[in-house]
């Protein structure tokens, strides 16, 4: 068989159920699915391929996978920082978004961020915002893989100033992008338990299971949260959700910090999946979600799927999942006095495959495997911080920056080669998002 692309002469990270890592391997590509993950057993020459990808002894892995984001919060980076979570929401967050919001500065955003992690080695995400439609529509034309959602909420949102059309416009997104592109998943994510009624849960739900898409909602983020669902319920924020019928396997829960194990029971039998969010948390001092007693299987009768995620911009500040997988790492040590748990391959894991599986799109990306799509990355070992190399795997989570990813492939399809995007303008989104972030200025000093 003669391949679309080979890539060779790399330490070849599968993450594979094995975890295999194949010291000289090539990974060879054929409309845009692997085709075969091999050790080099012959010169180079003699494979046949139309284009060759040089390692240069790098690392090559399967790309990162950001498991809860916001995509156009990007133009919101640094806004209002230092400040508990109501505050900056309500005082800061809320009223920019009411002011600036709107498909054109949502396109910039999206841009801006997708601009950003084909540069630090993300090539899926799980977005959740408002005009979603134009979000989906942005991300598509950078030729990432995304499951993007459109937000709920019980208040006048962007492009939804009619609360009482809150799912059903959801809905309308879904069909319309559902099958429209291999690229793009839709999704539907309700904002949070305390602005979002059970009538509006409930139906958002049933939308999401109606039409087989994620439903994502934000839950146990803050202490506050927290005791309000107690005060309110007379049950935790989890226990609540499940009481609607919330929670099940097409449940998405985001940062579930606050949350014990009968709640972390209660997830692994609906077997929900959790995206974690280190940074956000730790910035907005939520708290430390309890991530280790969730996939230690040891803990409780079964694991729990949990990938990892930035959170937006305005509250981490950056995608940068590289950065996120240390914080991962060394946060649950710290907080447990353990420096055994949250073990590299195990952040590695939450980065790929299992943010993959967490966000549904696991039977298609995560892992280096033949039959998935080549969603691949390179990473340039020749440097400095990266010298001498013991364990790859310990180099991804303690030593490498987003900054040292050299080559980008979704489905096969070069989205960055040496450093530099194919067919993304970066200077021109960056300037496009200066102009927002000074509108946002004048308006917000």
């Amino acid at each position: 068989m003669k391949f679309d692309r080979i890539i060779y002469n790399g330490i070849v990270i599968t993450v594979n159920p094995d975890f295999e890592i194949i010291e000289d391997g090539l990974v060879c590509i054929k409309d845009g699915v692997i085709q075969s993950v091999e050790v080099r057993n012959k010169d180079i020459s003699q494979y046949r391929a139309v284009d060759f990808v040089d390692a240069n002894g790098g690392i090559v892995m399967p790309g990162l996978i950001n498991a809860h984001v916001h995509l156009p919060m990007s133009l919101f980076r640094g806004l209002a920082d230092d400040l508990p979570l109501g505050q900056w929401l309500n005082d800061y967050i809320f009223p920019a978004e009411q002011k600036h919001i709107s498909p054109e500065t949502v396109q910039i955003g999206t841009l801006l961020s997708c601009v950003e992690m084909i540069l630090s080695g993300t090539t899926a995400c799980c977005d959740g915002y408002f005009y979603e439609d134009d979000v989906a529509q942005a991300v598509f034309e950078t030729g990432l893989r995304a499951v993007t959602a459109q937000g709920v909420i019980d208040y006048p949102a962007p492009g939804v100033p009619e609360p009482v059309r809150n799912v059903e416009t959801a809905v309308e997104f879904v069909k319309k992008w559902k099958n429209r592109s291999p690229l793009i998943t839709p999704s539907i994510f309700c904002h949070s338990l305390y602005t979002c009624s059970a009538d509006t849960l409930k139906k958002a739900k049933q939308a999401a299971d109606s039409l087989d898409v994620r439903f994502q909602i934000h839950v146990a983020e803050t202490k506050g949260e927290a005791d309000q669902a107690r005060e309110a319920h007379s049950m935790s924020p989890v226990k609540y959700l499940d009481s609607l019928g919330i929670i099940n396997d097409n449940t998405l829960i985001s940062h579930a910090v606050w949350v014990d194990d009968e709640d972390i029971e209660v997830l692994a039998n609906r077997n929900a999946r959790i995206a974690h969010c280190p940074e956000s948390n730790m910035k907005l001092a939520s708290g430390v979600a309890p991530v280790p007693n969730m996939i230690q299987p040891d803990v409780i009768q079964k694991g729990i799927t949990v990938g990892l995620g930035t959170d937006g911009c305005a509250s981490n500040n950056n995608l940068d999942l590289f950065e996120e997988m240390d914080s991962a790492a060394k946060l649950h040590k710290v907080f447990k006095s353990d420096p055994t748990v949250m073990d590299a391959k195990t952040v590695v894991k939450m980065a790929t495959i299992e943010g993959a599986k967490a966000i549904g799109i696991g039977d298609l990306t995560g892992s280096l495997e033949p039959g998935k799509q080549a969603d691949i990355i390179i990473i340039d070992i020749n440097k400095p911080h990266l010298t001498p190399m013991y364990h790859p795997e310990s180099h991804l989570v303690y030593a490498v920056h987003g900054s040292d990813v050299s080559d980008v492939f979704v489905s096969g399809k070069a989205l960055m080669r040496n450093y530099k995007p194919v067919c993304l303008d970066v200077d021109d989104i960056m300037e496009q998002a200066v102009a927002v972030g000074l509108a946002v200025q004048r308006n917000h000093q």
